[in-house]
């Protein structure tokens, strides 16, 4: 449920909000409400950011990458348990075990979210797969 609230916005700001809006094609006040959003997550999970994504709209990644569906799905891939899962998580990727435990944490506030764009992911990558095999029959 929305509800209305009133800020004083500086005219500079609005000006930069009105012109991120009019690029993005999103209403000025949509476009607040998501930044607003984004930067208290930030706020919450130091060390993760926002991007947008060609196939996947706007997602939580881990400052310089990798995107924490990435991260969870690696994670909850692995038979090994509680520190040495952490650990093989980030060895897997490359990335420090402390920015494994950062996308932990952002999944465990935002499960739905995170879920959804892993189920989105394993989706296209089976679609991808369908695709290569049946051009493969072509080739024969």
């Amino acid at each position: 449920m929305a509800h209305p609230t009133s800020l004083r916005v500086p005219d500079p700001v609005k000006g930069r909000l009105e012109r991120n809006a009019a690029r993005s094609g999103e209403k000025p006040a949509a476009l607040a409400v998501r930044l607003i959003d984004e930067g208290l997550r930030m706020a919450d999970h130091p060390g993760v950011v926002f991007h947008d994504s060609s196939t996947h709209g706007r997602v939580a990644s881990l400052t310089g990458g990798p995107d924490v569906a990435e991260v969870i799905r690696v994670l909850t891939g692995l038979e090994s348990r509680g520190e040495d899962r952490v650990a093989e998580t980030a060895a897997w990727l490359g990335i420090h075990p402390a920015r494994v435990r950062v996308a932990l944490a952002y999944y465990t506030e935002h499960r739905d979210e995170i879920d959804t764009q892993i189920q989105r992911r394993e989706h296209e990558a089976e679609e991808l797969r369908r695709r290569h095999e049946e051009q493969q029959a072509l080739l024969g």
